[in-house]
């Protein structure tokens, strides 16, 4: 069987010792030693100021949402996983559907302004499987329009634009640090700004809105993590260079063998470079995708549409919406199988089924 994904995890031994830390210690969560180590050596590897660990990457898209006080009217995208717009509905807000880009599958942020109304508060927008957004458009429309602005990066760690993280963009960005993702922690997530004082109110939040021991200084909610999970991060951290550099190997290796397959990738911001979390593919049509997919599931090599179906037009507490361009390249998309333990043989085999079952 090969699995569209699969966990990366460091040696027993290397988490035993970790453990053997927290045992002795019997501090297992409430901000512990290691959820603090963690913190530290995630802004030294991410270049960033200020970063906060999280529950997950959900926890920290409502965080981010109630800490900038934002109601009313969200722009976002309608391709991206379901939390992205779930989380707009939680916090009691409503989310407005802009249309993606046809090269890079992030929201186009030339329909953006058309969206906006006098209720519109924020823009909520994907780094689709990792691929920056148009920040710098984005950027001038939310000071054209006084919006916050915030970037779900769940895909999106280690990427930089010009050299600088991804992460500093937007008035918070957050990232999922969930077992799926090419980094992580079990379960976990970040959240990241540059405003220091923004920093403090998110973690009050993430702690119950307790500011003191017997103070609160806003409403907040459990979003804190567990040393296990610390544990989990800052042993795989130390492999992040090797798990980049396979994944690229991996991800060439894909490139080269499926040159003739009648697909075309997401187009990379032209100032950043992959991350490759994933290997997406846009095929010519939904027949040759069910087609590709049905068979390929035979063979147990599993593929994954991700994400299908465009969430303007699928979910049962907010109106349809039908976007052409999120419609069209939601019926078509599928990502294959890419983690660290992939052999270059099984990528070949995946290679060579699909351009048979295509050819045929």
């Amino acid at each position: 069987m090969i699995p569209v994904t699969q966990p990366f995890l460091p040696t027993k031994e290397e988490y035993q010792k970790y453990l053997e830390g927290i045992w002795k210690r019997n501090w297992l969560t409430n901000m512990g030693p290691l959820a603090s180590q963690l913190e530290m050596e995630l802004k030294d590897h991410l270049k960033v100021n200020h970063l906060l660990f999280v529950t997950n990457g959900t926890v920290a898209i409502q965080m981010a949402i109630k800490a900038l006080g934002i109601k009313g009217e969200v722009i976002t995208t309608p391709f991206s996983f379901i939390a992205t717009t779930s989380s707009i509905v939680w916090e009691g807000c409503t989310p407005v559907f802009v249309d993606i880009d046809q090269s890079s599958l992030c929201i186009d942020a030339k329909k953006i302004e058309e969206a906006i109304t006098e209720n519109t508060t924020a823009i909520l927008a994907t780094h689709v499987y990792g691929n920056p957004c148009d920040v710098e458009a984005i950027d001038r429309i939310a000071k054209k329009y006084n919006l916050k602005v915030i970037y779900d990066a769940a895909h999106a760690f280690g990427v930089e634009i010009n050299g600088k993280s991804i992460f500093e963009y937007g008035d918070i960005s957050t990232c999922s640090l969930h077992a799926t993702k090419l980094y992580h922690s079990i379960e976990g997530g970040l959240i990241i700004t540059k405003d220091a004082c923004l920093l403090k109110k998110l973690a009050h939040i993430r702690n119950f809105g307790i500011s003191g021991f017997d103070s609160f200084s806003e409403l907040g909610l459990n979003g804190k993590n567990s040393e296990f999970h610390a544990a989990m991060g800052l042993a795989n951290l130390k492999y992040i260079s090797q798990i980049h550099e396979k994944r690229k190997a991996l991800t060439q290796l894909y490139d080269e063998k499926l040159k003739n397959l009648k697909a075309v990738k997401p187009v990379w911001h032209h100032n950043s470079k992959e991350n490759y979390a994933y290997y997406a593919i846009v095929l010519e049509s939904e027949e040759l995708l069910l087609q590709l997919k049905t068979e390929m599931d035979k063979y147990e090599i599993f593929t994954r549409r991700y994400f299908y179906p465009s969430l303007a037009s699928a979910l049962p507490y907010l109106p349809k919406l039908e976007l052409p361009i999120t419609e069209d390249i939601s019926q078509k998309v599928l990502c294959l199988p890419l983690y660290y333990d992939l052999t270059f043989e099984e990528i070949e085999l995946i290679a060579r089924i699909m351009l048979r079952i295509q050819n045929n």
